[in-house]
């Protein structure tokens, strides 16, 4: 229960005089430094205010009665006050007002049980509006917090309004020390409890912003792909196993058309039409931005699409698991010192098959799919950067 006192204050407004020269007489809460006033609905002579001893005078019918209407007001808030103090443990100004109106007063929200109410929208939308994976990444991040609230506070919730810069902080620390997550992993996870204080905000559960302040600690993108001399290695490398040369057959399509997995993964023969230019092109949705990808088929793609035009599918299906995974032991073989993914094969794409081939890079973005260009220039730009430092060096042996 707590024990901080209410203040009940009436006060005239002098400039808001009616026709017959009477003023409004405001009421003032004040709880915990803040503030609420609100109007009364009683209007009273100025000269008959005292504001000390906060009484209508001299005593008579109109003025006895206003003091008794005041009497009222300031019993019934203090009734309010009192039955937060034994119902309620923590409370404000705005509360005990919408208390004493007979009003149900605001209830205050925690971040799990916001990020719950966002989760269960986001799953009814899976399919339409979002995909499987993209949930599935929202369900880990509410985990996460939760194992962080038990870790550092013991406890299983946080109420919103006490999520502050150190709380973001204090997370990042946790998820850096505790999980041994890279910081590109930890701001993702931070970036969606932000748009869970995003849906709070916008749902009135809360008025400051806790991530007002903050700044997401900075990541050196150093960008795995493979060179031109790597890549044709890896396209004439002669590989004994069926199951080996089929992914290398696929991280190979990926290096020419830059589709993700997903997309890859799902591509039919509906996808490849026959455009204006009289050639062939990849024509999707992309599932992550729902932005549309159409991609001009480059030579080495389409003998790939040709060697497997009499599967029932259009290209061999494999899991992203036995993939990544076949795709490492394919690197040793062939002597590749990098750690190879599926998602290498589309930063080879944007790299060595684009930008490194005077690509400017919009035209990149456009193929990669991103849906803004910030993205494919934060994490191309220093490949960009290389080329130009690599023909600045021609330039200067040309001009000795």
């Amino acid at each position: 229960m707590t024990t901080q006192s209410i203040k009940i204050l009436f006060l005239i407004s002098a400039t808001r005089k009616n026709k017959k020269g009477l003023v409004p007489l405001i009421c003032r809460i004040t709880y915990l430094s803040k503030r609420k006033p609100f109007a009364t609905g009683i209007f009273i002579n100025p000269m008959n205010w005292d504001s000390s001893l906060q009484l209508a005078k001299p005593p008579n019918d109109d003025n006895n009665q206003i003091n008794t209407q005041l009497s009222l007001i300031k019993q019934e808030i203090n009734q309010a006050f009192l039955f937060l103090q034994v119902q309620k443990e923590r409370f404000d100004v705005d509360d005990i007002y919408l208390k004493y109106k007979g009003e149900d007063i605001k209830t205050s929200k925690t971040l799990i049980e916001v990020f719950t109410l966002h989760n269960t929208k986001m799953n009814s939308l899976v399919g339409i509006e979002y995909t499987k994976s993209t949930y599935s990444k929202f369900i880990e991040a509410k985990q996460h917090t939760e194992d962080f609230l038990f870790y550092q506070y013991k406890k299983k919730n946080i109420l919103l309004e006490n999520i502050t810069l150190k709380f973001l902080d204090d997370f990042d620390y946790y998820l850096k020390t505790q999980k041994s997550f890279k910081q590109i992993t930890i701001n993702k996870s931070i970036q969606r409890v932000r748009k869970i204080i995003k849906l709070a905000i916008a749902e009135g559960f809360i008025v400051t912003d806790p991530f007002l302040l903050y700044k997401p600690k900075k990541v050196i993108n150093n960008v795995t792909f493979l060179t031109t001399e790597e890549l044709i290695e890896l396209e004439n490398h002669n590989l004994s196993q069926p199951r080996l040369n089929q992914v290398r057959d696929l991280f190979v399509f990926c290096c020419y058309t830059g589709l993700p997995y997903q997309e890859m993964s799902t591509l039919t023969k509906k996808n490849i039409i026959k455009k204006f230019d009289d050639k062939l092109w990849i024509d999707m949705y992309r599932k992550k931005t729902k932005k549309q990808l159409s991609i001009p088929l480059l030579p080495k793609a389409i003998s790939i699409l040709e060697k497997y035009q009499n599967n029932k599918n259009i290209l061999p299906v494999i899991s992203n698991q036995k993939f990544n995974s076949y795709i490492k032991e394919i690197a040793e073989i062939i002597g590749v010192e990098k750690k190879l993914t599926h998602h290498v094969a589309r930063k080879t794409f944007a790299t060595t098959v684009l930008l490194y081939n005077d690509v400017p890079m919009e035209i990149v973005s456009e193929l990669l799919g991103h849906s803004k260009m910030s993205t494919t220039q934060e994490h191309y730009g220093k490949i960009v950067q290389r080329k130009v430092s690599e023909e600045m060096k021609k330039l200067t042996k040309k001009m000795k």
